[in-house]
């Protein structure tokens, strides 16, 4: 292949890299130069063609990243919308009668709550590493297929069992979710935009949760031959399955088969990933990456956060419902008081992604411990307020909702954060591995007997918030150690003349883990 091929016979040429499989490990910047005609060719001709930041023009880099925001941004954000309300069926459910249709006892409607995250446990690591193997788009589009699917299969329930097997492989379909939203965002993003970009499909679970009010809402007034609560799985699953058409036609795999941008783009969309220093995509599982990842220390502090962050989420998504219904309001009108729920959360996550653009460098674990600090006085003002004040304790639980903006920055924690295609995978899916212990212990800290007021259940989420507050700081120092470590490797480096025509360059596209890139610096 001359130095002269034209840019078709390279388009054809990358397509046929991105979909060839396994990649090979590029060890400096000459060895990328000679693969020019190699697998990396086109990571290869992306530095050579802007060897440094300096010769990015901002002004293309601008209008590139306003074009990636109006392509993937959307399709994240609706996928996260229908991921929320997929997940809020069962809330709604509960008031529209089908622990009656169903004669659910005692706990069985706690156990089909948490039932759902057993799923999603088994099948979180295994899941990730599959889609490692698989073009990320298009197994994502499959799952989310498949949730619609068992959506609808389960308003044909008739008893506990069946609902439970359902909801079951639903959890195990939905655990790919938020690790491939955030393997995504990291494959076109730099750690810089990574927060913002997370919030802005993030801020969707908010819209779910006010979209879920008013599909609940309009669902209610269905006068059907069916109960209400069939009928809202059989609409949400059906626009489930359609938007999953619809996200395996428009969600790009890879930045080399990015279907609307010209090459000069795909090219530049490359060249700034260089500043990442996370690796490039990899279809091939480097073991010793995952060994790394269950050894290093950040991964278990990372499936903490999971799960702390998640006792107050398995709690409100499935008992919030009943918590406002406790507070004297009826079923229709309980459905519409579910919209100002999410209302203000979009409101805390988009004020924690301005927050972060403009404070300091380095502010993110601030950030996030601060956005703790409502929840976590929204969860004392309802324990503590009077039965009849049922405005104020309606308010206080709505405060509760800041936690999410919390936990948003600190998935860009993780993006930033971990070098490795193959370790990126393990620890991104241990967050959620810790998420799903926390949603499958939550349900039970809401005991029937202690309708409406669930103190038990506002009291789990005090406790789980205060916990992660003070994680938030023990990430912060973490990093700040590690990245101490990595200026005296450095500095080892250069005075044994390993690093003397070091850059940026060297290390940008290797499959390198965070600990062995020497380049690799943590932000918190």
């Amino acid at each position: 292949m001359s130095a002269t091929i034209n840019k078709d016979e390279k388009d054809q040429a990358f397509e046929h890299e991105s979909n060839a499989g396994d990649t090979v490990d590029i060890k400096s910047a000459d060895e990328l130069e000679r693969n020019i005609n190699g697998p990396h060719s086109i990571y290869a001709e992306a530095l050579a063609r802007y060897p440094n930041d300096e010769s990015i023009d901002q002004i293309d880099e601008k209008k590139l990243k306003r074009k990636l925001d109006r392509r993937i941004l959307p399709l994240l954000g609706i996928c996260y919308f229908f991921y929320y309300v997929d997940k809020t069926t069962l809330s709604y459910a509960a008031i529209f009668g089908i622990k009656d249709d169903l004669h659910l006892q005692k706990d069985q409607y706690s156990w089909l709550s948490s039932l759902f995250y057993f799923g999603w446990l088994f099948w979180a690591i295994p899941s990730n590493l599959i889609m490692q193997r698989c073009p990320p788009a298009w197994y994502l589009s499959f799952n989310i297929f498949m949730w619609g699917v068992l959506l609808m299969v389960q308003a044909a329930a008739n008893n506990f069992a069946t609902l439970a097997a359902l909801r079951i492989l639903s959890g195990a379909f939905e655990a790919i979710a938020d690790p491939a939203f955030m393997m995504i965002t990291s494959m076109y993003y730099t750690r810089a935009e990574q927060p913002s970009r997370i919030a802005a499909w993030y801020m969707w679970n908010g819209i779910g949760v006010a979209g879920g009010g008013l599909i609940g809402y309009g669902i209610g007034n269905i006068k059907g031959a069916l109960q209400s609560w069939r009928y809202e799985f059989i609409v949400v699953g059906a626009a489930c399955a359609f938007w999953a058409t619809i996200l395996c036609l428009l969600l790009p795999n890879s930045p080399v088969t990015f279907r609307g941008f010209s090459y000069d783009e795909k090219l530049l969309m490359i060249a700034r990933m260089r500043r990442n220093q996370t690796g490039v995509e990899q279809r091939r599982i480097n073991w010793s990456q995952i060994k790394e990842a269950y050894l290093d220390y950040k991964t278990w502090l990372f499936t903490l956060l999971g799960f702390v962050s998640n006792i107050p989420n398995g709690g409100i998504s499935n008992f919030s419902t009943l918590v406002i219904k406790g507070l004297g309001f009826n079923t229709l009108n309980t459905a519409l008081l579910g919209i100002p729920q999410g209302v203000i959360v979009v409101i805390w996550i988009g004020l924690a992604a301005v927050c972060n653009r403009y404070m300091p460098k380095n502010s993110r674990t601030i950030i996030c411990a601060l956005f703790m600090i409502p929840t976590i006085a929204g969860a004392l003002g309802f324990l503590l307020a009077p039965t009849n004040a049922y405005v104020g304790r309606l308010i206080c639980f709505y405060l509760t909702g800041s936690y999410q903006a919390s936990f948003v920055l600190s998935l860009s924690l993780i993006t930033s954060n971990t070098g490795g295609q193959s370790k990126k995978m393990i620890v991104s899916g241990m967050i959620w591995f810790g998420a799903c212990i926390g949603n499958i212990a939550s349900p039970f800290f809401y005991k029937t007997e202690q309708a409406p007021k669930y103190p038990l259940g506002i009291g789990s989420l005090l406790v789980a918030n205060i916990i992660e507050l003070v994680l938030f700081f023990v990430l912060r120092y973490s990093f700040i150690r590690e990245n101490r470590v990595k200026e005296r490797q450095r500095a080892e480096l250069r005075a044994n003349g390993g690093m003397e025509n070091n850059d940026l360059n060297d290390t940008a596209f290797t499959d390198m883990t965070d600990k062995q890139n020497p380049n690799f610096e943590y932000v918190y």
